[in-house]
């Protein structure tokens, strides 16, 4: 034997039938929030902000590896310069 039940009814009307909660409002203002704070967060995205977020370390290296070096050329200068005015 065989049976078929057919029912015509809206995900509303078969959520009530089974005493299933509406998350619908709920679904809602937590997607608001999420748009929201995406929305924030895609507005501080700007290159500028993305390159010192991801490369403040090793840019701070290359910024002292490049006063060392200027000091120790600086330094080599003066001891150049002052080999010179012995040599005289």
């Amino acid at each position: 034997m065989k049976v078929n039940v057919e029912v015509n009814c809206t995900p509303e009307e078969a959520r009530a039938f089974f005493g299933l909660p509406d998350l619908g409002p709920l679904q809602q203002r937590v997607m608001g929030e999420i748009e929201e704070r995406l929305r924030n967060s895609l507005n501080s995205m700007n290159p500028e902000t993305i390159f010192k977020t991801w490369l403040p370390a090793s840019m701070q290296g290359v910024d002292q590896m490049q006063q060392m070096q200027q000091a120790f050329w600086s330094q080599l200068a003066n001891i150049a310069a002052s080999g010179d005015t012995k040599k005289e």
